[in-house]
């Protein structure tokens, strides 16, 4: 589902965001990436999320090349990848609902399907009675469950999060990665960027580490 081979990222000033990473990850699995602060986690995402591009090597997503898809292509794939951030990103001056429908009404769908959609995207995250609610309203992990809402909306087959329990408390940081594990019970690919590492121990899955912008290590999921 998720391909990376021999990619580097450079930026201006000669900073390696991401050097020579390789690793693939199979359709359904759900997948750690952690390491230091600076080590190319929010790289890796952007890359796979096209909100940037590789300097070198080749990124895949769903058999797609994206070394090589056009400019115009782009908005198609990232409705094929949900992105979660830490900083939640959401528009203040819309309601949960509207910000929940952003991706449906960007992709074109009608009032009746994404109605439908959006509020069975919030009644999984339980917000649904929050709907009519503004951000500003809302507790930090209430946001960030509206973050989640709007990733999942249009049922991407691929959900990138980027430290999404690093604002939150541990009871709420569980809540939140057990809503990930019932997404990919039905077959959702995750990738999570943490540096949560008892929350890592805890679900015991494949994890990816970065070091000094390389892949230092891919660890399986103990049996």
């Amino acid at each position: 589902m998720i391909s990376f081979d021999n990619v580097s990222k450079s930026y201006p000033g000669g900073h390696k965001g991401l050097s020579n990473v390789s690793f693939h990850i199979e359709p359904g699995e759900m997948v750690f990436l952690t390491g230091h602060s600076g080590a190319g986690k929010s790289t890796l995402l952007k890359l796979i999320g096209l909100l940037e591009r590789s300097s070198r090597g080749q990124v895949r997503v769903g058999g797609r090349n994206l070394t090589r898809l056009k400019k115009r292509e782009i908005p198609y794939h990232r409705r094929e990848v949900g992105m979660i951030f830490q900083d939640h990103r959401l528009l203040h001056d819309r309601t949960v609902f509207d910000n929940v429908a952003m991706p449906m009404i960007v992709a074109g769908l009608g009032h009746a399907e994404t109605s439908r959609r959006v509020r069975a995207a919030l009644d999984k995250v339980g917000l649904l009675r929050k709907e009519k609610a503004y951000p500003v309203t809302l507790s930090g992990g209430e946001q960030q469950r509206v973050g989640i809402a709007r990733a999942v909306v249009s049922k991407p087959p691929v959900v990138l999060a980027d430290e999404p329990t690093g604002n939150l408390d541990p009871e709420l940081s569980r809540e939140i990665i057990d809503l990930f594990g019932q997404f990919n019970q039905v077959g959702v690919t995750l990738l999570i960027a943490t540096h949560d590492l008892e929350l890592i121990s805890r679900l015991n899955k494949r994890t990816l580490v970065l070091d000094q912008a390389q892949l230092s290590q891919d660890r399986p999921a103990t049996s």
